[in-house]
């Protein structure tokens, strides 16, 4: 799992609330569905992927009303940590078995745009290619092309 897909897995609404839910005690679907305000197949969903990433597990099975058995979840996740720093994406989590997951391993730099656009921008603007003409839109006057330009 690279970095990016590590902090949309956390940040997504419905996990982040079914793995703050199950932290301290194991819960079924349908009880994090109904408490948590999660439509049961949106809730079956994240828990699928939660527990096939390793956050989430399930510890024990219980017996409904009906006689049906459901697994209880519980949160394998202790703390997950999003590092930006210098251009650079890291996430950590760490389990409650003390092993710590490093998504993306060493820092990896995300390039949005091949360095030579990166160049050309300026805070998310697009700064013009030719300086000369930006330079004078700044003085407020346009040059007009000299004689030579204009034959061209």
């Amino acid at each position: 799992m690279d970095p990016i897909e590590a902090c949309r897995l956390i940040m997504d609404t419905y996990a982040a609330k079914i793995l703050v839910a199950c932290a301290r005690k194991p819960k079924h679907a349908l009880e994090l569905s109904r408490r948590l305000d999660i439509p049961i197949a949106a809730c079956y969903r994240r828990i699928h992927v939660l527990e096939k990433s390793g956050l989430l597990r399930p510890v024990d099975r219980a017996l409904t009303q009906q006689g049906k058995r459901i697994a209880l979840y519980q949160s394998q996740l202790k703390n997950a940590y999003i590092f930006f720093e210098g251009g650079k994406l890291r996430v950590r989590f760490q389990m409650v078995t003390g092993q710590v997951e490093d998504f993306g391993g060493e820092w990896k730099e995300i390039k949005l745009l091949p360095e030579d656009e990166e160049e050309e921008t300026v805070s998310g603007l697009v700064r013009p290619l030719n300086r000369d003409e930006d330079e004078e839109e700044a003085d407020g006057k346009k040059k007009k092309p000299s004689r030579s330009e204009s034959a061209v």
